[in-house]
């Protein structure tokens, strides 16, 4: 099942670049929490609404904006993704790169909930996947 599970947050990483807001909350239970720790109002979201306006309300900043998984950890219902971010803020001429951790909850292919943090190793911690 976790394997699903890893393809389901690749689709959703895939569907945000192509800027696909029905492909990214395809699999998103209704009320899915998405918490993040920085930007410009840290904090839980649920549902597709407050969450898509979040990320549209900040995507605006930049004129491309990038996600790149590099590598992904299995454990029962939950993935931690390792995710570098590209990004040229707007009227910029210089990309901005970050690399973050993500802890998606998934249960019966349905996404719970993700937790953001700014060091991908906190994500495996938090999740309980860190040797």
């Amino acid at each position: 099942m976790s394997q699903e599970n890893v393809e389901i947050v690749r689709s959703v990483y895939e569907a945000l670049n192509r800027g696909d807001w029905d492909a990214v909350f395809r699999d998103a239970h209704e009320n899915f929490e998405l918490t993040t720790q920085l930007g410009p109002d840290p904090g839980t979201r649920r549902g597709r609404e407050p969450v898509m306006q979040l990320l549209e309300d900040y995507l605006a900043s930049f004129d491309a904006f990038v996600w790149e998984p590099e590598e992904f950890f299995e454990g029962d219902n939950q993935v931690v993704a390792f995710v570098r971010t590209r990004a040229l803020p707007r009227g910029g001429n210089v990309d901005l790169v970050v690399r973050n951790g993500w802890w998606w909850t998934i249960h019966d292919g349905v996404i719970l909930s993700v937790k953001s943090f700014p060091e991908p190793e906190r994500a495996l911690q938090a999740a309980g996947l860190s040797e």
